[in-house]
């Protein structure tokens, strides 16, 4: 993964010290036109090493689909487990938000992909408990390969984080055994993902 700062070097914000950190997020009010998407449990029921504990101290995440123009957006609160310099989230808890993000778009679209390349500008640093927006999208698919964007920023708009990714879509021939926990964490049987993925355009490797 390439990391690199807005102009080659960090543009570092005052943020609050480690023992005024809020420890409770704000309440995630959807604007309008966002509808909720649940996360996908398929790590043996423990969820995502992001989203997976909502009333952690690291990192709250919450996934919605903007009705408009169907793009999953969200909100991300980062809190003192996340810490990396004082008072500041560590960027790799950025990246890993801007991760799944992009990867759940993928699959909202009915790819089932994994990442094999994240490319991530930090554009500011991130005071603890901010709670952020985000957005992630599938910009185009090329047979197994899917090319994501996804962004973070704070309430006025002015972006935090920014990330590019390379997914590849699950061979279902190599991945059986994988793809059948993921239809089990969706409530379908394998043979209906497997149909789905084919419906969705998937060709085999190229």
């Amino acid at each position: 993964m390439a990391a690199r700062s807005e102009g080659g070097k960090a543009n570092p914000t005052a943020g609050p010290p480690p023992d005024e950190v809020p420890a409770a997020t704000p309440a995630v009010v959807p604007e309008a036109g966002w509808e909720a998407v649940q996360p996908l449990r398929i790590e043996g029921g423990r969820g995502s090493f992001v989203s997976g504990e909502p009333e952690g101290d690291r990192l709250r995440v919450a996934y919605f689909r903007r009705a408009a123009d169907g793009v999953l957006v969200g909100r991300a609160w980062f809190g003192p487990g996340a810490e990396g310099p004082p008072g500041h989230a560590h960027g790799g808890a950025s990246a890993a938000v801007l991760d799944e993000a992009m990867g759940a778009a993928a699959w909202m679209e009915g790819l089932v992909v994994v990442a094999v390349h994240l490319e991530v500008d930090f554009h500011r640093m991130v005071p603890l408990g901010t709670d952020a927006w985000m957005e992630a999208r599938v910009e185009s698919v090329d047979g197994r390969k899917v090319v994501t964007r996804g962004r973070l920023h704070d309430a006025a708009g002015d972006d935090l984080a920014t990330a590019s990714g390379l997914f590849l879509t699950l061979d279902p021939e190599r991945f059986r055994q994988l793809l059948a926990r993921v239809a089990r964490a969706m409530g379908v049987g394998l043979d209906e993902l497997l149909e789905e993925m084919r419906r969705r355009g998937f060709r085999g490797p190229r």
